[in-house]
């Protein structure tokens, strides 16, 4: 293949042909062509005639009536016959399932498919790489039809009731973005063999537990916190949570403590990584005036002039430091010394706030003593 690596990607319109179009529009190496029910014979037959490589996904999922489920041998077979029509050699992945190997309507179908695919391979010598995938999940997916997570997502994120008959059902799941990723670096790869291959990042899982951290994820957001959320299925589940939620709830108000100095706000707390915050303090107004024996804290102004001042509490060695928002510097408070910030400017004072631990009421670590 010389240039640009052409593909043709049937099913562009469901949950995983919606995720890889995008992803490849972003991709200066390939082009694609979306195939979808409404493309014309004519349009499906070109696109396949210029492809080097065609990602079929297109299939039937879950039909009202089971011998619908003859869409997978179908969709199969009309690709088969484009490709001998083409007369060109190519590639093809096709997407298939886990179920493959149940004896159910679907798990026949889609057995049914990957074995037409592999006589087209050893009859046209078109190489054909099958995927049987676990549960896809991410963003985009339809809930309430065949995707429990895109299911948990859509109710939870709403306050609707969701219906967990065994907690312990044992769930394989592979989020989108990883699957995409896959399916880009095998296209790049130019160098595809027929057989099946084994797909990375499942996540084995139970259906009770995706269940309960999404439920955590909804009652944390309220409780303005936030889970260990950067990694993992966490990370995945988090993401794709967060892409059900409805416009209007894509923002939340914070609970602001004012007095005649200011105000404060709890921004996120954390598990782990401790609690994120701002303040903002009128012209002349002093805060803080104490000192901690543990805890530390990270402190940003972004809008207006502070003097931080420190004292020593047993050698009251001082020290102090000016700065602004013209010149971005953070300050770190130091244990056993005390420290106050005072507005030296002509506006409000505002300044983000990092400290290493959740605020304790009962053990506050934070002993009053002046500068």
């Amino acid at each position: 293949m010389g240039g640009k690596i052409n593909i043709a990607v049937t099913g562009a319109e469901g949950f995983v042909g919606k995720n890889l179009c995008v992803r490849l529009s972003e991709l200066d190496d390939i082009e694609h062509s979306p195939l979808t029910r409404e493309t014309t014979a004519e349009a499906y037959q070109s696109a396949i005639d210029h492809a080097d490589l065609v990602i079929h996904l297109a299939g039937v999922n879950r039909p009202d009536n089971p011998a619908d489920y003859s869409g997978n041998v179908d969709a199969a077979s009309n690709l088969a016959i484009a490709i001998e029509r083409s007369g060109r050699s190519m590639g093809v992945v096709f997407s298939s399932s886990v179920k493959a190997v149940d004896d159910t309507p679907y798990g026949r179908s889609k057995k049914q498919a990957e074995d037409q695919f592999l006589s087209l391979a050893q009859e046209q010598g078109v190489d054909t790489l099958i995927m049987r995938l676990p549960n896809v999940f991410g963003k985009w997916c339809k809930p309430n039809y065949n995707s429990a997570v895109a299911t948990f997502c859509h109710n939870i994120a709403r306050g609707l009731p969701v219906q967990v008959n065994d907690p312990l059902a044992p769930l394989s799941l592979i989020y989108i973005d990883d699957l995409v990723d896959q399916l880009v670096n095998i296209i790049r790869e130019k160098n595809l063999k027929t057989g099946f291959y084994e797909v990375d990042e499942v996540f084995d899982t139970t259906v009770g537990a995706v269940a309960d951290l999404i439920q955590k994820f909804h009652d944390q957001r309220k409780a303005c916190s936030i889970d260990n959320v950067g990694v993992g299925l966490t990370r995945a589940l988090y993401a794709t949570y967060i892409s059900y939620l409805p416009p209007v709830d894509f923002s939340y108000e914070l609970v602001s403590h004012g007095d005649p100095r200011g105000s404060f706000s709890e921004v996120v707390r954390t598990p782990e990584a401790g609690q994120f915050s701002y303040f903002n303090a009128h012209p002349g107004v002093t805060r803080g005036g104490h000192y901690h024996h543990t805890k530390s804290e990270k402190f940003l102004v972004v809008h207006g002039r502070a003097l931080f001042k420190f004292r020593h509490i047993l050698t009251d060695a001082v020290h102090q430091i000016e700065t602004s928002a013209d010149k971005p510097v953070v300050v770190d408070t130091i244990p056993g010394w005390s420290h106050d910030i005072t507005n030296i400017g002509d506006d409000i004072l505002v300044c983000l706030l990092w400290a290493n631990e959740l605020f304790d009421r009962e053990r506050p670590d934070t002993i009053a003593s002046k500068v």
